[in-house]
């Protein structure tokens, strides 16, 4: 594994040097700063609107990690949702076009060396987009009281959101060399993950016959459901593994695309 870190550097270095990179994180921090505000001052209207009623029990039970932070950290997995794989289509789409793949499938790279390499380069610039998007919470504790705790579970599940959308881009990419194929097949995915939750409460809500395995099996494969227990600061063995295992299994299938290749 010599060569993973040359290889994340370069892939790292490539996505800066191009408009993308900037244009992603411009674009990130626009959206962040538009749906934190406008979080903040819903809030804020609420709270006036309560005291107007004088409601002194609901003002006490109001929080802002549960009314500002929650919300905006889950508006921000879905934007991630589309950022990400505009991140990840190219990595190895690119060198498939650009006819590059060959040559590193012929040096002394390991095809593992090269998918993790890639892989930690896209974690890299989620974790920096996550790291932005930290400073907004940021905000709250020096104007408010949110429980930090709280506050970085729900940025540590999105971070992990992020590393898993990465993982799924990476392998979209290793199975074309049209990069808007890659984008479309890579936030597909990503979609059916996210959904799947919703998708085990309607069969619930529908009576389905299927049985209840079938649900629990889907709300398990539900990126949004394992997201959703930290946002709430539940920290759960069964959450780290779900993102540790969906990661590993798509960088597996990205491993058995790119190795298909030396076989054609």
């Amino acid at each position: 594994m010599k060569h993973v870190g040359a290889i994340a550097s370069r892939e790292l270095n490539s996505l800066f040097v191009s408009p993308v990179a900037y244009a992603v994180m411009t674009l990130f921090a626009v959206l962040a700063g538009f749906f934190f505000l406008s979080g903040v001052l819903q809030f804020q209207e609420y709270v006036i609107r309560l005291q107007s009623f004088q409601a002194m029990e609901q003002l006490e039970e109001l929080n802002l990690n549960d009314h500002v932070i929650a919300p905006f950290l889950h508006v921000m997995s879905v934007v991630l949702m589309f950022l990400v794989p505009g991140i990840t289509m190219g990595l190895f789409a690119s060198e498939k076009t650009n006819g590059t793949l060959e040559l590193l499938l012929t040096s002394p790279i390991t095809i593992w060396e090269l998918v993790i390499g890639k892989f930690l380069a896209a974690a890299a610039f989620v974790a920096i987009l996550v790291l932005l998007l930290a400073l907004f919470p940021a905000i709250l504790f020096t104007y408010g009281d949110p429980e930090i705790g709280k506050t970085a579970a729900g940025l540590l599940g999105l971070l992990l959101v992020g590393l898993v959308y990465a993982a799924i881009g990476a392998f979209a990419s290793s199975v074309t060399r049209n990069q808007v194929i890659a984008f479309v097949l890579s936030f597909v995915l990503l979609l059916v993950l996210w959904m799947l939750g919703f998708l085990a409460d309607l069969g619930a809500a529908g009576g389905a016959a299927t049985g209840e395995w079938i649900g629990d099996v889907l709300r398990w494969l539900s990126s949004a459901d394992h997201f959703e227990s930290m946002v709430m600061g539940l920290v759960d063995t069964k959450d780290l593994a779900y993102f540790g295992v969906m990661a590993i299994a798509f960088l597996v299938l990205a491993k058995t695309a790119i190795e298909s290749v030396r076989w054609r």
